[in-house]
């Protein structure tokens, strides 16, 4: 795999590489920006080995081809940033919904629709592709999103006070009753070491 690999990506860079690296960086870190962009395609429930290898490889081909112009970022920040980029321009084509820098919703909702309408079971080959897509697959899409928009929000969750019930309560119970049943057993013990002495 690796060799395959590391020809495919040195074709997608179109510059002459040093052996055992690819655009600057070394095999390793397109191994693991592979491993993370395979990943993320099985979160999102790609079970077919071939397909998801064949995105894979498209997302790091166009990684490749970044950075060269961008050697202060590593291969697995780039690899992400495609993945992104490339997922939320899909489902801006296919929700007719044009992917800008302020809604970053669209690809959170998009992810949700896909699992919603169970996109990878039943048009898992569809993913990422250009249209036409099926008709029945567009409408189910686009209905999931709009259904799964409006309810949608992000939430952020505060720190409460944990209740610790009755252990709180005695707690600030006054201390003088326990000192009443510390005598109380203080003199049970002394009455029964008298009792002792007393019969031997």
């Amino acid at each position: 795999m690796d060799l395959s690999l590391e020809s495919a990506l040195a074709a997608a860079s179109g510059t002459a590489n040093q052996p055992g690296s690819i655009a600057g960086r070394p095999m390793s870190e397109w191994n693991a920006a592979y491993t993370r962009a395979e990943g993320y395609f099985l979160a999102l429930r790609v079970r077919n080995r071939m397909l998801t290898g064949r995105l894979v490889m498209d997302v790091l081909g166009r990684a490749v081809r970044r950075a060269p112009n961008e050697p202060d970022r590593s291969a697995t920040e780039l690899v992400a940033e495609e993945m992104d980029r490339t997922i939320t321009e899909w489902f801006g084509q296919i929700l007719e919904q044009p992917p800008t820098g302020a809604d970053q919703m669209l690809s959170t909702r998009g992810r949700l629709a896909l699992l919603l309408t169970d996109m990878p079971g039943r048009w898992q080959d569809q993913l990422l592709q250009p249209g036409p897509w099926p008709a029945e697959f567009v409408r189910a899409m686009r209905e999931t999103y709009l259904r799964a928009g409006p309810d949608f929000q992000l939430a952020r969750m505060e720190p409460r006070q944990l209740d610790l019930g009755a252990i709180a309560t005695l707690t600030k119970i006054s201390r003088l009753p326990y000192f009443k049943m510390v005598g109380v057993w203080i003199i049970f013990a002394l009455l029964l070491a008298l009792l002792f002495l007393i019969t031997h």
